[in-house]
C-alpha cells in the first residue's frame, strides 16, 4: 500500500513541478539561458514507460558564484516509503564538493530521514537546496577528503576546482 502512497504523491509533484518551477534566472548577456534552468522529470524506460521513483534533474550553478554555468546531473531515487523517507540524491561518482560523497551521494540536513528530513519537503525544495549547498557547503557534514581539505585550507585551489567543474558539465543545447 506504501508503494501507492509514494507513486501517487510523485504524482502529484510531477504536475506541481510542469506548473511552477525555478529557473536558473535571466541572464542580460545570455537571454536564452533562461530556458536552462533547473530539471526535474522522472525516468522513461525502454518501452516507454514512466518510473517515478526514479528522476533525471539538472542543477544550474548559481550565477555570480564559481558554480555559474554549470548544469550539473543529479538523480533522485525514491523508494516504496517516499515521503516518509527522503530520496537517495547522487551527482555522478566523483563529484568535487565538501558535501558529497565519493559516490556522487549529497549530504544535506533536509536529506537525513533522523534529522532534517520532513514528508512536506518537495521535489522543487530538494533542488534548490542542494543548489544552495554548492555555494555555501557545510564544513561541520564533510563527505569528502579533497573537498573538505581544499574548502578549509585552500580556498584558492579549491575554487579553481569547482569552476574547473562547471566547465565540465556546460548548458545542453
Amino acid at each position: 500500500m506504501s508503494g501507492g502512497i509514494a507513486r501517487g504523491r510523485l504524482a502529484e509533484e510531477r504536475k506541481a513541478w510542469r506548473k511552477n518551477h525555478p529557473h536558473a534566472g535571466v541572464s542580460d548577456l545570455f537571454p536564452a539561458v533562461v530556458a536552462q534552468g533547473f530539471v526535474a522529470k522522472p525516468e522513461t524506460l525502454p518501452d516507454g514507460t514512466v518510473n517515478l521513483m526514479t528522476w533525471h534533474c539538472t542543477i544550474p550553478g548559481k550565477q555570480g558564484t564559481d558554480w555559474e554555468g554549470g548544469y550539473f546531473p543529479l538523480t533522485l531515487h525514491f523508494s516504496e516509503d517516499y515521503p516518509s523517507k527522503p530520496p537517495k540524491c547522487k551527482f555522478p561518482q566523483g563529484f568535487f564538493h565538501p558535501n558529497v560523497y565519493p559516490s556522487g551521494t549529497v549530504c544535506l540536513s533536509i536529506l537525513n530521514e533522523d534529522s532534517g528530513w520532513r514528508p512536506a519537503i518537495t521535489v522543487k525544495q530538494i533542488l534548490v537546496g542542494i543548489q544552495d549547498l554548492l555555494d555555501q557547503p557545510n564544513p561541520a557534514d564533510p563527505a569528502q577528503t579533497d573537498g573538505y581539505h581544499l574548502f578549509i585550507q585552500d580556498p584558492t585551489e579549491y575554487k579553481r576546482r569547482i569552476k574547473l567543474q562547471a566547465k565540465q558539465y556546460p548548458a545542453l543545447v
